[in-house]
């Protein structure tokens, strides 16, 4: 179905018919110029992040269902990270002439899965024209106690520097996805100067033969076998909002928290900043998942670099004090890598060897894919 045989109000109704608010803090969601929230005593987190189609992503290897789930998890993570909870949504979208109803309707099911996961109500938005391909841009609003709140600015000398999950896999999975997608272009590009070169000779045995063999590009599959993990890890990621539960069963409250978008090196470098304070990670203590480093060696790249810089990970970094150090090893899933320093020594990677090497933030480029 056209949107524009819905129109814009009609289309805002198709897909927020059967929504329903589900937290107390909820008085009026979709329906009315404007959401009414009401949090007691709270403080009220509020995250925005826009996604632009040939920049954050490309459709070529994500459907809307799942780019409506990941962009989800994003935008709640930066909730997470401040140790908080998200509890509503907005939801604005730029849509070209191209997406049907189906495909909005589709984007709202992947919403859908994210938010009922984390219980978050989608309280309002819009839709908008655009001559740009795709435009998405998500608001999260979340809540936390005053003294529950974690900022970039708090690690102390001597705190240690946790990780959760395993990195780099979210950067090898986009270049297994780039690879596969140059493939199919190679092949389509082949397939075209094969007709031209039949049209050219009026060879019609040729075009009827290359008519049969267009309908193969349809059937397409790329190659992921042993890979699932790190696509996954690309086109699925997780908030992770079960590490802040882990970590108030144990007791432990963090000095400093950073989700990781655009990479360790630059994350940390952003909490040493805010926090004046320099550190030390050590290389052999980043985690790594085996299909990622098998597939780094594939590509003949830095195992290092790509746990560094690569990001999309959206795990969670973080320090805690020294004291807790035992309460951090018995939880799986974290992994203490390094420890704050004075400001004056800055910061710095200890490498396998025992070198020294001055952390560069490469995570974030405007032309990023």
């Amino acid at each position: 179905m056209e949107i524009k045989d819905l129109g814009e109000f009609g289309l805002i109704n198709q897909l927020t018919k059967n929504i329903k608010p589900i937290n107390p803090s909820t008085i009026k969601g979709v329906g009315d110029d404007a959401a009414v929230l009401q949090y007691n005593k709270k403080e009220v987190l509020v995250s925005s992040q826009i996604f632009m189609e040939g920049v954050q992503f490309d459709l070529t290897y994500i459907d809307m269902e799942h780019l409506a789930y990941k962009t989800a998890m994003i935008v709640m993570s930066n909730i997470f990270a401040m140790n908080g909870h998200p509890r509503q949504i907005i939801v604005s979208l730029g849509l070209s002439k191209r997406f049907k109803v189906e495909d909005i309707e589709l984007f709202y099911t992947g919403l859908k899965k994210a938010y009922e996961k984390w219980s978050v109500d989608i309280v309002g938005g819009d839709t908008t024209s655009s001559y740009t391909g795709l435009a998405i841009n998500l608001t999260c609003i979340g809540e936390a106690q005053k003294e529950d709140i974690v900022y970039r600015s708090g690690a102390q000398e001597t705190d240690l520097i946790c990780v959760s999950g395993d990195l780099g896999s979210a950067y090898m999975g986009l270049q297994i996805l780039e690879r596969e997608k140059t493939v199919y272009y190679q092949q389509i590009e082949e397939y075209n100067n094969k007709v031209k070169d039949a049209q050219r000779t009026n060879d019609k045995a040729r075009l009827e033969a290359l008519r049969k063999e267009r309908s193969s590009f349809d059937d397409f599959q790329p190659d992921f076998a042993g890979k699932e993990y790190l696509i996954d890890r690309q086109l699925k990621p997780e908030a992770r909002g079960d590490i802040l539960q882990l970590l108030k069963e144990a007791n432990i409250h963090p000095t400093s928290m950073i989700d990781i978008s655009d990479g360790l090196a630059s994350e940390i470098k952003h909490i040493c900043e805010n926090s004046h304070c320099g550190c030390r990670i050590y290389e052999k203590n980043i985690p790594i998942d085996y299909q990622t480093a098998a597939t780094c060696e594939e590509f003949n790249m830095n195992l290092t670099t790509a746990a560094l810089n690569g990001g999309e990970d959206y795990e969670l970094l973080f320090t805690v004090p020294i004291g807790d150090h035992e309460k951090i090893d018995k939880i799986d899933g974290i992994r203490q890598i390094g420890y704050i320093t004075k400001e004056s020594l800055g910061a710095y990677l200890i490498t396998r060897d025992g070198n020294e090497f001055e952390i560069q933030a490469q995570g974030w480029t405007l032309n990023r894919n």
